[in-house]
């Protein structure tokens, strides 16, 4: 693009997400079936009270593109979550990627699902190759500053959590694989159990009173919900038609011995 005199703002000559692909010929394939079932879980389950769905961002293989000055570069986390964004409510507006400089906001916690192959460089162990793009884990802590990061390798069912200290990723202390983040007022940890007809251990969110429900729990806790104020209205009715048999009882022996019962009352 020209240059204009004045030079026109960084918000009209960027590239947008719709300059930008949100696939590249030559990447890999769609995630594995793991990857989806788990970032779905993830994302019905992130419940925090303090937050409205309406502004967060709970994204999963999107593209983030996160340097300016290398519009092309970007990383495709396997989930991640941005706080104090517009989520789109219209079809139209769904986002194609994540673009920082657009966005303004970086993500706050990014997860990253262990595959053969991606363990170093998810875990920050390779060195970056020159005049190539930084690792994720450079990317994550020193670029975008990212505040939280959670590496699970479901082969060996290890999860790892990092919390950023200073310019530096801490690891945090595990007590039975959770931990606590209380900016959410939510808990990250391994549960084990069965989700889209799937049985394994999964990463899930959690609340002070335990696991925070999927959509399928949610509507089964209203079928018992309603299933038991089906029970207490019956037994209600059963209470009532108990008392008007013995009130008629009653009535027919008073009559029995030449008193009126409406007389009584």
């Amino acid at each position: 693009m020209y240059q204009t005199n004045p030079p026109r703002p960084p918000q009209e000559t960027m590239p947008t997400m719709y300059d930008l692909p949100s696939e590249l010929v030559g990447e890999s394939g769609l995630p594995d079936e793991f990857h989806c079932i788990q970032a779905d879980l993830l994302s019905e389950t992130c419940q925090p009270p303090n937050y409205s769905s309406e502004e967060i961002l709970l994204a999963s293989d999107l593209n983030l593109y996160y340097d300016p000055r290398h519009t092309l570069w970007y990383k495709r986390p396997d989930w991640y979550m941005v706080l104090g964004v517009p989520n789109a409510n219209q079809q139209q507006d769904l986002r194609l990627s994540y673009v920082i400089w657009q966005e303004g906001i970086a993500p706050f916690l990014v997860v990253e699902l262990l595959s053969p192959g991606t363990e170093q460089e998810d875990l920050g162990t390779t060195l970056r190759e020159v005049n190539k793009p930084p690792t994720k884990w450079e990317v994550y802590e020193r670029i975008l500053r990212v505040p939280y990061y959670v590496v699970y390798d479901r082969y060996e069912n290890n999860l790892r959590a990092f919390r950023l200290n200073g310019t530096r990723y801490e690891a945090i202390p595990l007590v039975e694989k959770r931990f606590w983040l209380e900016e959410l007022e939510l808990g990250l940890g391994l549960w084990q159990g069965s989700y889209q007809q799937t049985n394994g251990l999964w990463l899930r969110w959690y609340n002070t009173a335990g696991w925070l429900p999927t959509f399928n729990e949610k509507v089964e806790q209203e079928r018992q919900r309603a299933e038991q104020e089906r029970q207490r209205a019956e037994q209600e009715r059963q209470r009532a038609e108990q008392e008007r048999q013995r009130a008629d009882k009653l009535a027919e022996y008073l009559r029995s011995q030449g008193i009126d019962p409406d007389s009584l009352s």
